[in-house]
């Protein structure tokens, strides 16, 4: 698996543009959305909260079956088909005024963006031979961020400016670059449709294939770690410690640069299901580690030095961070069915949604409420179910391996 920042040419290269020209847009729509919606379309801000969350809902459930329509039409096309939805939810955005509507916009551009996220997968498993996968991924991981950040620096130049003609610029760069992504995707080649395959327990779908659920379950326990550097640890360094609040910029960017770097090479070991469980268990103890390194710069009396703290913390985060992220994506595709890629894809990527949905309530919890203590419980959660990957993987791919091989 190379080192290089950049994929190999092809389709995998193709994949990291499709991806970088999407991430831009995102990016600028993530620093900018919350204001736009309160100000512009002039909706309080709970109502905003409660309209992201049921949309989020809504889609997280639509992704099982677009995933299966990947499978099951063609994951190029599919895909396609969602870019082109999300770009067209993003732009009516731009026009929509009052609760409902907001509601009705939020609902297809969560739907559309879950489902491509599934597609996405579906193509990437036809494109790509299974030993090339994570290092795909750990590619993919390292682009979006790139473009997140510069998409990030677009959308304060928003915020700075402070216009409502700023505000529709930055939504309408965001639907622009996902019609730019439709276009990238449809250079790739085609995926045949994949057959139905009509074995015992073939037909079993993923909510009923109880391993594969549990994983998905244990990775969503781990992806908490998603709110901890938007929501946790603002908190947490406002409430709780001594550092001045400005911190948190310095460790959200320290996250995103060392992502863009190591990422791929964080993932180079993880070539199967073995080693996959191992980099999670490794990394879980590093994500523990990360927590108490948290929990002691509240204590810590010196402005700077409860900075200092903050720093080594975030680089056991982001450390412990890749290595979660290169044993999931290995465990989400190895334990799937050849034929169901995009659905068991849909389902796994639920977990993301859980974690954004869930986490703030979690986190705010434990972190403000319990302090240190709370620390503890987040990182034995971790620890916990770092190692229960192994059982839940094993389980699984026994099962896979029964389907595969039925008794005679």
């Amino acid at each position: 698996m190379t080192n290089s920042l950049v994929p190999p040419a092809g389709p995998q290269r193709v994949l990291a543009l499709a991806q970088l020209s999407n991430s831009v847009g995102d990016g600028a729509f993530y620093v900018t959305s919350a204001l736009y919606f309160t100000y512009v379309v002039g909706l309080d801000p709970a109502r905003v909260g409660l309209g992201l969350t049921v949309a989020w809902a809504v889609g997280s459930l639509a992704g099982v079956p677009l995933g299966r329509l990947a499978d099951r039409r063609g994951a190029r096309g599919t895909a396609v088909l969602l870019a082109l939805a999300t770009g067209l939810s993003v732009a009516s955005f731009l026009v929509v005024r009052g609760f409902w509507p907001f509601v009705a916009a939020a609902v297809v551009y969560a739907t559309a963006q879950s489902g491509l996220a599934a597609a996405r997968q579906a193509l990437l498993a036809g494109l790509v031979s299974a030993e090339e996968r994570t290092g795909l991924l750990a590619h993919l991981q390292s682009t979006l961020n790139a473009g997140l950040a510069v998409g990030a620096g677009l959308g304060g130049l928003a915020l700075h400016v402070g216009s409502r003609g700023a505000y529709l610029g930055v939504f309408a760069l965001d639907a622009v670059s996902f019609l730019l992504c439709a276009g990238v995707l449809s250079r790739l080649p085609s995926v045949a449709p994949v057959a139905v395959n009509r074995s015992a327990g073939a037909s079993v779908t993923v909510l009923r294939d109880r391993p594969y659920v549990v994983v998905a379950a244990l990775n969503a326990v781990l992806l908490l770690r998603m709110p901890l550097l938007s929501l946790g640890l603002p908190l947490w360094v406002a409430e709780r410690t001594a550092a001045p609040e400005w911190v948190v910029s310095v460790l959200f960017v320290l996250n995103t640069v060392a992502v863009m770097l190591f990422q791929v090479r964080m993932a180079r070991g993880v070539t199967g299901i073995l080693s996959a469980v191992g980099v999670l268990r490794r990394s879980g103890w590093v994500m523990g580690a990360a927590c108490g390194v948290f929990a002691v710069s509240g204590p810590a009396g010196s402005a700077w030095v409860a900075v200092g703290v903050l720093v080594v913390g975030a680089v056991l985060l982001v450390v412990g961070e890749m290595g979660q992220s290169a044993g999931a994506w290995q465990l989400s595709f190895d334990l799937a069915p050849g034929d169901r890629v995009g659905e068991y894809q849909g389902f796994f990527g639920t977990g993301v949604t859980v974690a954004r949905t869930a986490g703030p309530l979690v986190l705010t919890l434990l972190l403000v409420e319990w302090g240190p203590w709370g620390w503890g419980l987040l990182g034995a959660a971790t620890l916990g179910a770092s190692y229960a990957m192994g059982p839940a993987a094993r389980w699984a791919s026994a099962r896979r391996e029964a389907v595969l091989v039925p008794a005679a």
